[in-house]
């Protein structure tokens, strides 16, 4: 359920259930439709999540912290991702957002022309919504499902290979 607009950013009355409900090539959807996590009982975490550890590892944790639990510098990623929608989390990554208060500013730079940020939006999503329900913790997951065909596919295309 979507509520309130706020500063062009819409924000989620309810925490919509992150259980994995569905799966379309190795990627999970929630009741909603929405991309998410799937963690099975013995640790193994989807491609999505593990992809979005490592990409998140190489582009966002300098401002938004090694776990994305926030710094003096970023906000908390694992908060945004519990109030903002999937549309407005792509959005604010890829163009960027400026935050002026009395005591500091905030900018978060666009990151939709650089294919290891641009290509990988749904990984990073998945990501901070694992982080943000304790579903994994701060580390590298240990094990993984496999690689999904289509996501080569889609990764190989969005990066410009044949």
């Amino acid at each position: 359920m979507i509520v309130a607009v706020s500063g062009g950013i819409t924000l989620a009355a309810d925490a919509v259930d992150p259980t994995a409900v569905k799966s379309e090539d190795g990627k999970y959807f929630d009741k909603e439709g929405t991309p998410t996590y799937k963690v099975a009982p013995d640790g193994t975490v989807d491609w999505y999540t593990y992809s979005g550890y490592r990409r998140y590892h190489s582009e966002c944790h300098v401002c938004h912290g090694p776990d994305g639990m926030g710094s003096t510098y970023a906000p908390a990623l694992t908060d945004s991702v519990k109030t903002m929608s999937y549309g407005d989390f792509v959005g604010v990554v890829a163009s960027g957002r400026k935050n002026v208060s009395s005591s500091q500013e905030n900018v978060m730079p666009a990151l939709g022309d650089n294919p290891n940020v641009a290509c990988y939006m749904d990984d990073l999503y998945i990501y901070l919504r694992a982080r943000a329900n304790d579903a994994v913790g701060r580390v590298r997951p240990a094990k993984k499902e496999d690689k999904p065909d289509a996501y080569t596919e889609a990764e190989n295309s969005c990066m410009g290979r044949k």
